[in-house]
């Protein structure tokens, strides 16, 4: 084989490598808009239904933005006013990240109009060690919540009712001070 024919199938290997990847990227382009809008519109109907799990009935979530935007240039969402069919308001609903012991703690919760009863929460992920901390995923721990008085809303060892997680102090106060964090946070943009 001479050297002009090795030259030549190096440059059609490079060619096709070359067309194979154009195409790809085409491909790739083709499919990334419409996919990343029903994302969107998944991502959107989760936090839908994990609000109706919070404030269920026939409710209606309004989200009150802040002045911040996120990357994609969207206002933040701050919180959610539940309204029932009169406009009444029910209750506050919200997400909230907090550190954790390991990693962030991603949390949702409700609490009624007069933020005297915290309705439920939910912890929706999590990076805590699998057998400790991780155990804040679970019904024992997150039906401590479920119409829980705010005064109550402490550690028992701090003069509340939550019962911490034996081993995962950290990840079970976390969950705690996200609550508190953002029912206060409602609470003084709503006064």
């Amino acid at each position: 084989m001479s050297e002009s024919e090795s030259n030549k199938d190096t440059m059609m290997v490079i060619a096709k490598i070359v067309i194979i990847s154009v195409v790809a990227a085409l491909l790739l382009g083709i499919t990334y808009v419409p996919t990343s809008e029903q994302l969107k519109v998944n991502e959107a109907n989760a936090k839908t239904e994990i609000l109706a799990k919070l404030i269920p009935g026939d409710v209606t979530f309004e989200a009150v933005e802040g002045t911040a935007v996120d990357a994609e240039g969207n206002p933040e969402i701050l919180y959610y006013r539940a309204t029932d069919a009169s406009g009444n308001i029910v209750g506050y609903a919200f997400f909230k990240e907090q550190a954790g012991a390991q990693g962030p703690i991603v949390v949702a919760g409700a609490v009624d109009p007069t933020f005297t009863t915290l309705l439920g929460m939910s912890v929706l992920s999590n990076e805590e060690t699998p057998g400790l901390g991780a155990k804040i995923v679970q019904p024992e721990f997150q039906n401590q919540f479920l119409n829980l008085p705010m005064a109550s809303l402490a550690l028992s060892k701090s003069g509340g009712s939550i019962d911490a997680i034996t081993g995962a102090t950290i990840s079970s106060t976390a969950v705690v001070d996200a609550l508190n964090i953002k029912i206060d946070e409602i609470k003084q943009a709503e006064e």
